[in-house]
């Protein structure tokens, strides 16, 4: 972990964070470029690059229970996907106007649900994106950490709670669209969803979410309440015999971290075009771990790192051998457990400490 910290707090290596944030601020904007410049990024790359700046956010998240806290997480999806499906729900009021959702006229339905109330109005979506994640994530973390449930099988309990939540959604009575979900965005506070303007500031707003994150989290974690979530990580009963109330700091971790994914969700539909109950599938919460792990635990940006190699690499094989992507995954986790504990950053932070003393 020591080597971990000294590769974050250098200034050299906080001026490269800084240049690469910068970076990816500017690379929205090269979409703009006409087609014939050789700065121009196509639609589908910065589809991708915004898809995978969403997920980074919900690797920050992950790691903020995990790395530092020591509460491994299974059911992190669940919260990304409640965050995807309350602005969903908003650009599905846009797309249908003053009438109701085409799959609620498939199923002869003619009012909308209670729970669908204002969702046409921007700011209220953006309240749910909000409050949704972090009332479920409050109401199931206290009644866990008030009954000190820890290790696998707090891990194993997320999960299942995960999975019930998407066979829930699967349901058409719901009102969520059922297997479906919602698909078929066209507008976005009244501009084209898919126009090259649209696209470039969703992308922007991403990275400006991801780096408002990170920098939060960082000087979060750098204060006294970081330094205590990392003493319940190591040793909590030690930490309530001196008297610290511990269940409110897992409590208000597990909070932000479940509003820091359900916001992922939030930028991540509105660039894929699509949310449905797949994205509650427990494989994909497994793989939040892996990013976070193949990246760095406790180290925010081995986690950023982690989601961006990771899905780099899902992308390239689920196209081109697609029926090995499960194998790899596993593979990778099993490697970065038994091999690189500290994930990408710590192997890095290994070779500089190599070379500082051969100098």
């Amino acid at each position: 972990m020591r080597i971990i910290t000294l590769l974050s707090d250098t200034p050299r290596s906080a001026v490269f964070i800084g240049l690469c944030f910068l970076l990816l601020l500017i690379v929205p904007w090269l979409h703009l470029l006409p087609i014939t410049s050789p700065f121009h990024l196509s639609a589908y790359w910065i589809t991708l690059i915004g898809k995978i700046m969403a997920l980074a956010m919900v690797a920050l998240a992950l790691d903020l229970v995990w790395g530092y806290a020591g509460i491994l997480s299974l059911g992190h999806g669940l919260y990304f996907a409640l965050g995807g499906y309350a602005f969903g729900m908003y650009l599905t009021r846009e797309t249908a106007g003053d009438g109701i959702p085409d799959f609620m006229r498939f199923l002869s339905w003619t009012e909308l649900p209670w729970y669908w109330a204002g969702t046409q109005h921007f700011w209220w979506a953006s309240a749910l994106v909000l409050l949704v994640p972090g009332i479920v994530a409050f109401i199931f973390g206290f009644f866990a950490f008030r009954s000190k449930i820890k290790g696998v099988y707090f891990s194993i309990i997320t999960q299942a709670m995960t999975y019930a939540a998407a066979l829930l959604f699967f349901r058409n009575e719901t009102g969520f669209g059922g297997n479906n979900g919602f698909t078929g965005f066209t507008t976005l506070l009244g501009y084209d969803i898919t126009a090259a303007s649209t696209r470039a500031t969703l992308c922007f707003v991403t990275a400006l979410a991801l780096l408002i994150s990170y920098a939060g989290l960082r000087y979060l974690m750098g204060q006294p309440y970081g330094r205590v979530l990392g003493a319940i990580r190591d040793s909590e009963n030690r930490l309530q015999y001196l008297g610290y109330r511990t269940l409110w700091y897992k409590l208000s971790a597990w909070v932000l971290s479940a509003v820091i994914a359900g916001i992922a969700g939030a930028l991540y539909v509105p660039q894929v075009g699509i949310i449905n109950p797949g994205e509650m599938n427990p494989i994909n919460s497994i793989e939040m771990a892996v990013w976070v792990a193949a990246g760095g635990r406790g180290n925010l940006i081995g986690a950023i790192l982690g989601a961006g190699v990771v899905n780099a690499l899902k992308t390239y094989f689920t196209v081109a051998y697609p029926e090995v992507w499960l194998l790899i995954l596993g593979s990778l986790f099993v490697v970065v457990t038994l091999f690189l504990p500290n994930g990408i950053i710590g192997l890095l932070g290994r070779f500089k400490k190599e070379k500082s003393d051969a100098q």
